[in-house]
C-alpha cells in the first residue's frame, strides 16, 4: 500500500491524474455501480489500468484512499473556541453539514455497500478520533471534565453517520444534542 506521502503529491501531473481517479472512483460510486475494477475506474479516469496497479494493492485499497479524501480533508484540524462544548458543538456541526450534501449521501451509502468484508481500520475513523483526541486534551489542560475520544466516537459522530447512511434526519440541532448527551456522560 503506498505511504500518505506518495498519496499527497503536490500538483503536476501526478495531481491530475489522482484527482482523475479520485473523481472517477466517486462517480461509480454515486452511480452504484454493480463492479468497481482497476480496469473500469482506467477507463473511466482515462488512464492506463496499470498506473492504478502499481499505486494500490487492490481496489479496496484505492476506495479507502478515495473514502479518507472525501469524509475529511488534509489538514483538516479540530476546532478551538476555549470550550469543549463549543468544540464539540462546531466540529458535528461541520461534520453534520459535509455528510448531508447530495453527493456525499450517495457517496457514503455506495461505499457502504461496496463493503463486503468486515473492516478492521479505517482512516476516517483515525482521523476523527485524533481530532477527538486532540479536543479532549485540550479541554483537560484548561481543566475541564472530559469524555474519551471513543466516547466522542461512539456517541457524536457514529451516530451522525448512521442517520445519513440510512437516510434519517440529521440537522444541527440533531448534532447539538449528541454533544449535550456525550458532555452529560462527564457532569
Amino acid at each position: 500500500m503506498p505511504s500518505h506521502a506518495a498519496a499527497r503529491r503536490p500538483g503536476g501531473r501526478s495531481g491530475r491524474v489522482l484527482a482523475a481517479i479520485h473523481a472517477s472512483v466517486g462517480e461509480l460510486m454515486g452511480e452504484g455501480a454493480d463492479k468497481i475494477t482497476f480496469p473500469v475506474i482506467a477507463e473511466r479516469a482515462g488512464v492506463n489500468p496499470t498506473t492504478l496497479y502499481r499505486r494500490w494493492s487492490n481496489v479496496n485499497a484505492l476506495l479507502e484512499e478515495v473514502a479518507v479524501a472525501a469524509l475529511t480533508r488534509d489538514g483538516e484540524s479540530a476546532p478551538d473556541t476555549g470550550s469543549l462544548e463549543r468544540d464539540l458543538t462546531e466540529w458535528a456541526d461541520i461534520i453534520a453539514r459535509d455528510i448531508t450534501r447530495p453527493e456525499r449521501v450517495r457517496y457514503l451509502r455506495a461505499m457502504l455497500a461496496a463493503r463486503v468484508e468486515a473492516v478492521s481500520h479505517c482512516p476516517v475513523t483515525e482521523t476523527r478520533r485524533d481530532q477527538a483526541a486532540e479536543m479532549v486534551r485540550r479541554a483537560r489542560e484548561r481543566g475541564e471534565p472530559t469524555p474519551t475520544a471513543s466516547q466522542i466516537l461512539d456517541h457524536v459522530i457514529a451516530p451522525l453517520y448512521h442517520h445519513v447512511v440510512f437516510a434519517l434526519r440529521v440537522d444541527h440541532e440533531y448534532a447539538r444534542r449528541l454533544v449535550r448527551d456525550v458532555l452529560a456522560m462527564v457532569r
